[in-house]
């Protein structure tokens, strides 16, 4: 028997702890911004064919199935917005803190937090634009210690900078790497030292 106010993994349950967020955040002066998918959890039959057709639409509209996000809109806030959820909204975990490069010709790219509610089972993904000129977002390894490899990856393949980074050594690759090889622009070389990379 479920408890009151218990919400399960995923599901109909984060769209609801989203709106509930966005709304605490909208009072508390937090600029955030609510994105929701605009499919159905399960697809109809057809869409797979309906949406391979869709890039050669003229204007096709974006559409996608999942979970919703947070889209923080000020990187300079980005530590007191992670510290505010965690002390105020439960989100004691940092499960994942990656980037993501839409395409090569992307004015920006993305930088994803995962969070965890373990008291009501509840996950909640923020996203932070960053344009793909000025790649510096503050470090939150201060908030949420698991941040610390996670930001050295980041850095690392897409070339983000994470200020106030504790240890911003290369994790990965050699020190002497040339680019960023996350990046949808990423070119990989012939050959590393005389080793062929290909």
């Amino acid at each position: 028997m479920k408890a009151a106010g218990h919400v399960s993994w995923g599901g109909g349950g984060q769209i609801e702890a989203a709106q509930r967020i966005a709304a605490r955040a909208a009072e508390a002066g937090l600029p955030l911004q609510l994105h929701l998918p605009n499919l159905p959890p399960l697809a109809e039959e057809g869409e797979a064919r309906r949406l391979a057709r869709k890039p050669r639409e003229e204007n096709p509209e974006y559409e996608w199935r999942g979970d919703p996000y947070l889209q923080v809109m000020d990187p300079a806030v980005v530590c007191d917005l992670l510290r505010w959820l965690r002390e105020q909204c439960g989100f004691v975990q940092l499960y994942d803190l990656s980037a993501v490069d839409p395409a090569a010709d992307a004015p920006e790219l993305w930088v994803v937090y995962g969070l965890l509610n373990l008291a009501e089972k509840v996950r909640l993904e923020l996203r932070l634009g960053l344009n793909k000129e000025h790649l510096s977002v503050p470090s939150v390894v201060a908030v949420h210690q698991a941040a610390d490899w996670h930001e050295r990856e980041a850095a690392e393949m897409f070339g983000i900078v994470f200020e106030g980074h504790p240890d911003p050594r290369a994790l990965l690759l050699p020190e002497d790497w040339d680019g960023f090889p996350l990046r949808k622009d990423y070119e990989f070389p012939d050959q590393y030292q005389g080793i062929s990379c290909t």
